[in-house]
Order: structure tokens, then sequence, then C-alpha cells
């Protein structure tokens, strides 16, 4: 199977085989579901950081975990067709019927709004810069800021940190660690 650097199939029939919903497919596809010039790039990512972080690894998610303005969100999604419903229902032991209502990635749609919002970004002359992989890095992989990738499997956790992480940490330093006691005497505690 071949994929983009991003991990975005080439092959249209394979994306049933491609993974998981990486975090660059989805902010690419949500974009151009409102059209390439309809939202920034970071409003994207913000909104597919959002997304994952209710779906995680997994490919469907229980309604009952969102809040009212999340459920808008994917509600929103769901009429780009980038996210579907699904209920299942069952008969509790006092004969009720009970529905449970779960959402799920349309992975097809979004690797092929991916493809069409990478195609537009070369065209509008954007850099792509890919945060994320499907694929283990390898050190021809740009990160965030202009680093590049170890290729180690156990780095990867650091390549899916967003901007805003690095960023923040840039504005608010840890602050140096107390200095150690001097040898010696211990400092007294209560004034003896």
């Amino acid at each position: 199977m071949t994929t983009t650097r991003a991990g975005i199939p080439t092959d249209a029939a394979l994306t049933d085989v491609a993974g998981p919903v990486d975090f660059d497919s989805l902010a690419k596809a949500i974009r151009r579901s409102v059209g390439h010039e309809g939202m920034r790039p970071e409003d994207a990512r913000s909104i597919a950081a959002h997304v994952l972080n209710f779906f995680g690894f997994n490919e469907r998610i229980i309604d009952n975990v969102l809040e009212p303005d999340d459920r808008d969100t994917f509600y929103m999604l769901e009429d780009t067709g980038i996210l579907e419903t699904e209920r299942d229902e069952t008969t509790l032991y006092d004969g009720r019927e009970w529905r449970i209502h779960y959402w799920m990635f349309r992975k097809d749609r979004i690797f092929d709004l991916a493809r069409e919002e990478t195609a537009a970004m070369a065209a509008a002359g954007e850099q792509d810069v890919v945060y994320s992989s499907n694929h283990n890095r390898s050190g021809a992989f740009l990160l965030p800021h202009g680093e590049h990738g170890t290729g180690l499997p156990a780095h990867a956790v650091y390549h899916e940190l967003g901007d805003e992480i690095w960023l923040e940490r840039r504005q608010n330093p840890t602050p140096e660690p107390p200095e150690a006691p001097t040898r010696g005497r211990r400092p007294s505690v209560g004034g003896d």
C-alpha cells in the first residue's frame, strides 16, 4: 500500500486498512470540509485535537460522554460527512428497550478530504508540515520547530504533541529546582 508522507493512503480503495485516523488527516479533512479558504489551519487543528481527545485510539465513542457544546461540534462534523452515528438497542431485564448512541469516524471520507486539502495547500503555495504519521518517524520528518525526528518509536509521543504545548513551555519555562542544602549543619525546624 502506498501512502503520502502523512500516512494517508494514496489508493482510495485501500482506506479501510489505513489504521486509525491521525491528527493531520483529520485537521486537513475538517479544513477541507468547509472549503480551503473558509477556515484557518490552526482552527482546523484545534477542532481535530478536541475530537481526537474523545476518540483516542478507538473507532467509535459513546454519545453519553459528550457535553452539549461538544455534541454540536460532532453534529457539524456529521453534516460534512466526517462523522456518522450508529445506535444499538437492547432489552433490559425488566423488559424496557434501551438505546445506545455512538459516534464513528468515516475514514474513507476523512482520507479523501485530506488528499483534497493537501492538493489545495500545494496549489495555494502553503507549506505542508506533517506533525503526525501512521508510520514510524524517520530523521527526514520535520518537527514543529524545525528539529528532525530520531526515528525511535519511544520518541513518537513527543512528535504527536501540538505546537501549543511547545510554545507554552517556551513562554513558561520550568523553574530551576531549589538548591540542595549545604553539607554540614542542617537548618533547624522550630527555632531550637
